[in-house]
């Protein structure tokens, strides 16, 4: 692999792992609601991608149910999830994400799992069980609960993406507008304090909101397709195994995240899983699917 290209890799595994931390920092720190942040990062996706949105794609309905499954849904429940979940622990139980990506594969694409695939996806999720049955995740485990389902319908979207035939950078831009037509009537409806968070610390909020959608859904997101577009993906996607590492790294270092040998050891078996699944041949689904970029 070009030395480029493995930079360009590593920077884009930093940005989805600090993400994590900049999203927590939001929801927990300044007080933004997490279905009003996801709307103001899905309203500053679709206004720079704007000239993208024509024309307009076939099957309209279907890309814009699959577009807000892997955006506004998915990130929706993350930024929930992070309201009361550490980002390392979020890390670790988004690695479920490429093991639930399989099984949808074979529930709807017919996808045939052999012994080692099947010991992967083992791994993964008992890796995930065992970081999480510590006491010491049991005062977060609504908010894991919430990050594990946004992992779920993140990697339902993934499945029916193979589906589509439209750019990945098309597909974000109609993404952010049905993220915007769900989110903005349940963020009116079901929170309060969306004029507050913007007026307690309103150069904060708008840095973390700038750093999610431009930095990390426009910038990383399309650097990481282009480089799939370029090269191999059985080079390119085990890299992106970087990822949930570094979201424990910055947790503890930014956030003062308590990393104890469970949640260590538990990452590293459902490391280890997703490794075997990412690695393993397919002979439907496309691997640059397993390990999307859900940050």
């Amino acid at each position: 692999m070009p030395a480029r290209a493995l930079v360009i890799m590593m920077a884009c595994n930093i940005v989805w792992a600090l993400n994590v931390v900049v999203s927590k920092i939001a929801i927990a720190d300044l007080g933004a609601p997490p279905l009003f942040y996801a709307l103001l990062r899905s309203v500053i996706v679709a206004l720079v991608l704007v000239p993208l949105l024509r024309p307009l794609p076939a099957k309209l309905w279907q890309v814009l149910l699959i577009g807000l499954a892997i955006s506004g849904g998915s990130f929706a429940l993350l930024f929930m999830g992070l309201a009361t979940a550490s980002p390392s622990a979020a890390g670790v139980v988004s690695l479920t994400g490429a093991p639930m990506t399989v099984l949808f594969a074979i529930l709807f694409l017919g996808e045939r799992v052999r012994w080692r695939r099947g010991m992967g996806i083992g791994l993964a999720f008992g890796g995930v069980l065992f970081a999480m049955a510590g006491d010491n995740q049991m005062e977060t485990s609504t908010g894991l609960l919430l990050v594990f389902v946004s992992a779920l319908v993140g990697a339902l979207g993934s499945v029916f993406v193979k589906r589509l035939e439209l750019p990945s950078i098309r597909l974000q831009a109609w993404a952010a507008v049905a993220s915007i037509a769900v989110l903005l009537p349940l963020t009116a409806t079901m929170e309060g304090g969306q004029v507050a968070s913007l007026s307690n610390a309103p150069l904060e909020l708008i840095a973390c909101l700038f750093f999610a959608s431009v930095v990390v859904s426009v910038g990383a997101h399309t650097a990481y397709y282009r480089l799939l577009q370029e090269h191999d993906a059985n080079l390119i996607v085990p890299l992106t195994l970087f990822t949930p590492i570094l979201t424990i790294v910055f947790g503890a270092w930014l956030t003062g995240d308590a990393i104890g040998g469970r949640l260590l050891v538990g990452g590293a078996i459902a490391l280890l899983g997703v490794a075997i699944i990412v690695l393993r041949p397919s002979a439907t689904f496309t691997r640059r699917f397993l390990v999307r970029p859900r940050f």
